[in-house]
């Protein structure tokens, strides 16, 4: 058994806070990775266990606003720096200029996604030893029903590292998370106000009706037992 294989066990029922804690006493280069969701209740919980927070976000260029908003609000809520990966240039230039603006609606969102979302990614995981995520296995059909607490990353691991995640809400409902958020005061993203769950680029991400999960939102003309973006690949990789 490994040394994550035990750890897993240990950790597998202990709450939020107890995974992070183990995180955080295990690994000094390890950063969480905020979307600017509901994200925030991993930093809220965060921010009282270490003084060595660090924090990073995606910008694909296709945020909404309020995303950028929300943003900079946590930013100055808890007086951290959020780190900001943006997307090789040349890469998304390239794109556009053989596609057009809107490729994803005829042939998968993965070319896009993999551009603007998994290769700042991959740049900003090849820096640190483990990532913690915002995770849960209510969120999406097929794809995270399994998501452990703690596991090797199967898609950011390479032949000279092996990277390891943990989901510290992997066993929390959506309730759980926003119960947690108006507890303790936390920011939120405002376009949750508007319907919006489940928050991504604002061409690929809408709001979902009453009784629709949460991944109807995203990417809703695809299938939607693949709403994965390349970030937790792992995961479809686990279901096929």
């Amino acid at each position: 058994m490994t040394d994550i294989d035990q750890l897993q066990q240990e950790l597998t029922d202990q709450s939020p806070r107890a995974i992070l804690k183990a995180a955080f006493a295990r690994y000094d280069n390890i950063a969480i990775s905020f979307s600017g969701a509901e994200d925030v209740a991993l930093i809220e919980l965060a921010h009282k266990l270490t003084d060595n927070l660090r924090v990073f976000t995606l910008d694909t260029g296709r945020l909404h606003p309020e995303t950028y908003e929300f943003i900079d609000v946590v930013r100055k809520h808890y007086g951290i720096e959020i780190e900001v990966m943006f997307p090789d240039a040349a890469e998304v230039e390239d794109l556009v200029r053989r596609k057009g603006m809107f490729s994803f609606f005829e042939d998968g969102h993965s070319e896009c996604c993999g551009i603007r979302k998994v290769s700042p990614l991959r740049r900003k995981l090849a820096t640190v030893d483990a990532w913690i995520t915002g995770q849960r296995k209510d969120q999406s059909p097929g794809t995270r029903n399994n998501v452990p607490v703690v596991q090797v990353d199967p898609a950011f691991s390479t032949d000279d590292k092996t990277l390891i995640k943990f989901n510290p809400l992997a066993n929390w409902s959506s309730k759980e998370v926003w119960d947690y958020i108006r507890m303790t005061e936390a920011p939120y993203n405002k376009l949750h106000e508007k319907g919006f769950i489940s928050i991504g680029c604002q061409p690929c991400t809408r709001p979902v009706l009453p009784g629709q999960h949460e991944r109807e939102g995203r990417w809703w003309w695809e299938e939607a037992t693949k709403k994965e973006c390349g970030l937790h690949a792992g995961n479809i990789i686990a279901h096929d």
